[in-house]
Parts: structure tokens; C-alpha cells; sequence
């Protein structure tokens, strides 16, 4: 599918920004000598379709004391993987920066460069939004906002790194990171709205659908 108005929109709206952004984060390989392209590489496999989220999510859940946390996380993500993965990305079909296609709208071989030199990552789907931040900041946000504040406020540190790790290894713009960060902080807020509503027994129970144990110490059903 080629880029449509909206996409051709984003790019002339934001060209400048995201130029200048990539090159700023470029600095990190000057700065690094190329120390954190496989740094990088690794925070950006951890977000690989949302994969690992999951697992981690489900994880959680199998514990009574985490189970509102890995319960938020997988909303979040189900919220977040919908709006960005099976509407926004298919509906405006933003070429990848490193792209031909995106080489040719913008008369420059910036992108092209910069990709060649972290190692030349390819992605199958559109650039805009980036599903690894949405990822990223859907399961960190429900795990700051389920967790005690003072301490799951550094969920936060993974999704920014994940956030510059798109941009450095140049499979996103810096406006696409952006509407990531959006829609996943939007999709962790509801995601834990929606875990606070599910009754407590579930989060009670050793199990979410085995047994719970009654104040005299009996068993009941959960």
C-alpha cells in the first residue's frame, strides 16, 4: 500500500523534527563507538510483537501478589496492540524511514546512512505508530499505575530506552515513537481502569480459577 494523505501529512508536518532527532540520537553511536547498537538491538527484541510483554504479564498473573499487575499489563497491551497494530498502522501506512520510498519523499540519504551504519534492522509492517513503544509504555504505564508509585515509577526507564532504541536503530521516525508513547500511556491508563474492576476474589485466589481459603481455614469454590 502506498503512503497515503495522512502519511504524506506526517512527513511535510514533521520532517524537521524528526531529522533532527535522528541525528541527535545518532550521536549515541559517535559517543558509544558503536557500544550501544547491540545494547539497543536487545531492548528492541524484548518488544518483538509484544511477545515478551505478554509472557511477563501472564507470569504475574500466576501469583496472587502480582496478579493486578500482569492483569493491567495484558490489557494494556490488548488496548494498545488494537489501536496502533490493527487500525493506525494499516489505515495510514507510513513507509519506514530507511525505506526507498521514504528516501525519495524526502530528497535525502540521511536515513539511508544511518541505517546502513547500526546494522540495517528490517520490519514487515508500516512505521507509524511504533508498536514496540506503544508495547512499551502500554505495560509500563498499567505496572507505574498498579504498583506502589514509589518504586514503579522506574518501569518508565524500559519504555524510554525502548522509545530511543527504535529511533537509533532507524526502523522509526521520532514522530512515530511519539504517537507510540501516546496511545500505549492511553492504553496502560484504561488497561488498569479495566484491572480495578474485575472483583477481588480474582486477584485473591492462588489461582484465577482454582481455590480460595475461607477465614476459619476451609475450603471454598473461588
Amino acid at each position: 500500500m502506498d503512503m497515503n494523505a495522512v502519511a504524506i501529512w506526517i512527513n511535510n508536518t514533521f520532517a524537521a523534527f524528526d531529522q533532527a532527532m535522528a541525528v541527535q540520537v545518532h550521536k549515541l553511536y559517535e559517543i558509544g563507538g558503536g557500544f550501544f547498537t547491540p545494547f539497543f538491538e536487545i531492548i528492541s527484541e524484548l518488544g518483538h510483537g509484544g511477545i515478551p510483554l505478554i509472557i511477563i504479564s501472564l507470569i504475574l498473573m500466576l501469583f496472587s501478589k502480582t496478579r493486578r499487575y500482569g492483569t493491567a499489563m495484558l490489557f494494556g497491551l490488548a488496548i494498545g496492540a488494537l489501536i496502533t497494530n490493527c487500525c493506525l498502522k494499516i489505515l495510514i501506512a507510513r513507509a519506514r524511514p530507511y525505506s526507498e520510498e521514504t528516501k525519495a519523499f524526502f530528497n535525502t540519504d540521511l536515513y539511508q546512512k544511518l541505517w546502513m551504519t547500526v546494522g540495517q534492522n528490517v520490519e514487515s509492517d508500516k512505521s507509524f505508530p511504533s508498536g514496540h513503544t506503544t508495547a512499551a509504555f502500554a505495560s509500563m504505564t498499567a505496572l507505574f499505575l498498579t504498583g506502589n508509585k514509589k518504586y514503579s515509577w522506574t518501569a518508565f526507564i524500559f519504555a524510554i530506552l525502548m522509545a530511543v532504541a527504535r529511533i537509533y536503530l532507524v526502523v522509526h521516525f521520532a514522530s512515530d515513537v511519539l504517537a507510540g508513547v501516546a496511545v500505549g500511556v492511553l492504553g496502560g491508563i484504561l488497561g488498569s481502569l479495566l484491572a480495578g474492576i474485575i472483583p477481588s476474589n480474582f486477584y485473591d485466589s492462588p489461582w484465577p480459577f482454582g481455590r480460595r481459603r475461607k477465614a476459619g481455614g476451609k475450603h471454598c469454590s473461588a
